[in-house]
C-alpha cells in the first residue's frame, strides 16, 4: 500500500501545492489538494477547484485512469484536510472513500468545521481503513488559516496591509494622494486582494484616495469591498459606487440591497463597532479581509487586538514632511522581502 520511493512528507507536500491552486475560488470553503499512490507511483490526484464544486478527494480519485482503477483499492490516499462526513453542497468524501475500499488514508490536519471535526476520521476507522494524521500540521494548517480563523475564533482573517516613508508617514496632511509603492509592488498588492474574499477601506481613504479596489492588475477575483460610512456621506460618483463588484457600506441609518451594493445597519454608539462589522461580514461568509487603510480604521483593528498578519510596505527612498504617521509595528516579524526601493515587512499576531 504504502510508498517506499516518496515519503508522507513528500506526498502531503504535493497535496499542498495542489491545494493552493484552489485561493480565491474556493472561500467559504478550504482549500484541499489529494494525491492516490498505488505503490511507487502516483495514480491520481485533485484538488477543490470551486465552491460547491465536488471536493478534493472525489476529484483525486476520479482523475484515475481506466487501466489503474484496479489499484484503488490497494492504493494510499493522502488528503491535506481531513475528509468532510456530512452533506453540504456535496456528498460526504468520507462515503466515496469507503466505496472504493482505499485501506489507508494520511490526513494533514484536523477539520475545525463542527460537522467534521474527528467525525470523517471516525467514519473511516468504523469501515476498517487505516488513518494517520498530522503529517505536515502546521503547514497544513496554515494554508486554511483563513478557515480556521473563521472556525475557531468566528471572526474573518484579518490582515493589515499599508505603505508607509522611509519616516513612517502614510498620507499627506494636506489630504493630496500620496503615491509610495512602487508599480511591481501595486501589482503584488493585486494579487494579495485576489486571495481574499474582501478588502476593507475607512471612510476618509475612500473619499480622498476615491480607490476601486479592484484586481486590475493581476488575473484573479475582484474580493467584495467594505467601506464604514456610518452617516452615508460619501458621494455616489465615487468608484466603489460603480457597481462593478460586491460593496457592503456599513452604516447606522439603514439596511437596503440593490444589484451589487448593500447597506448594513451598525450601532455605532456602542463599544464593539468594529466586533458588529466582523460579525455581519462572517454572517455573509466573508471568510477574510484585507484592510488597506486609513491609519485611523488600522489603528482600531491594532487596538482591539482583531488581526492575524500585517504587510507593511515601506518605499525607502522617500522620506515626506508634514505628514500622518503610520501605525506601530506589532507581533511576531516573520519575514522581509525587497522589491526595488520597496521593502515589505510581515508580521503575524502573537
Amino acid at each position: 500500500m504504502s510508498s517506499t520511493q516518496f515519503t508522507h512528507e513528500q506526498l502531503m507536500q504535493r497535496c499542498l501545492h495542489l491545494a493552493s491552486l484552489g485561493a480565491g475560488t474556493v472561500s467559504p470553503n478550504p482549500m484541499v489538494g489529494a494525491v492516490l499512490v498505488y505503490e511507487d507511483r502516483i495514480i491520481g490526484e485533485g484538488y477543490h477547484q470551486s465552491y460547491g464544486m465536488p471536493h478534493a478527494e472525489i476529484n483525486c480519485i476520479n482523475s484515475v485512469l481506466q487501466e489503474d482503477k484496479q489499484f484503488i483499492s490497494q492504493s494510499t490516499l493522502y488528503v491535506s484536510l481531513e475528509p468532510c462526513a456530512h452533506f453540504g453542497k456535496t456528498p460526504p468524501c468520507t462515503n466515496r472513500i469507503i466505496e472504493e475500499k482505499i485501506p489507508q488514508v494520511i490526513i494533514g490536519s484536523m477539520d475545525p468545521f463542527p460537522k467534521v471535526n474527528g467525525l470523517g476520521i471516525a467514519q473511516l476507522k468504523a469501515a476498517g481503513i487505516e488513518v494517520i494524521t498530522g503529517v505536515l500540521k502546521n503547514e497544513t494548517d496554515e494554508l486554511n488559516k483563513r478557515f480556521f480563523c473563521m472556525q475557531t475564533k468566528m471572526r474573518p482573517y484579518i490582515i493589515l496591509k499599508w505603505a508607509q516613508t522611509a519616516n513612517k508617514k502614510m498620507a499627506l496632511q494636506s489630504g493630496e494622494r500620496l503615491m509610495i509603492s512602487n508599480l511591481i509592488t501595486k501589482r503584488l498588492v493585486h494579487k494579495w486582494r485576489s486571495e481574499e474574499d474582501a478588502v476593507m477601506v475607512g471612510t476618509k481613504t475612500a473619499l480622498l484616495d476615491n480607490p476601486i479596489l479592484d484586481t486590475r492588475y493581476w488575473p484573479g477575483n475582484n474580493p467584495v469591498r467594505i467601506i464604514p460610512d456610518m452617516e452615508l456621506k460619501l458621494p455616489l460618483h465615487l468608484h466603489i459606487f460603480n457597481k462593478q463588484q460586491r460593496t457592503i457600506i456599513f452604516n447606522e441609518m439603514k439596511n437596503e440591497e440593490e444589484a451589487f451594493l448593500i447597506y448594513k445597519k451598525i450601532n455605532m454608539h456602542s463599544d464593539n463597532t468594529l466586533q458588529q462589522i466582523l460579525e455581519k461580514c462572517a454572517g455573509e461568509n466573508i471568510q477574510s479581509i484585507l484592510v488597506e487603510g486609513g491609519a485611523r480604521l488600522l489603528d482600531n483593528f491594532i487596538k482591539e487586538n482583531q488581526w492575524d498578519e500585517m504587510r507593511v510596505i515601506t518605499n525607502e527612498n522617500l522620506l515626506v514632511n508634514d505628514a500622518i504617521d503610520a501605525p506601530g509595528l506589532h507581533g511576531i516579524f516573520v519575514k522581509s522581502e525587497q522589491i526595488f526601493s520597496d521593502r515589505i515587512d510581515y508580521y503575524k499576531n502573537l
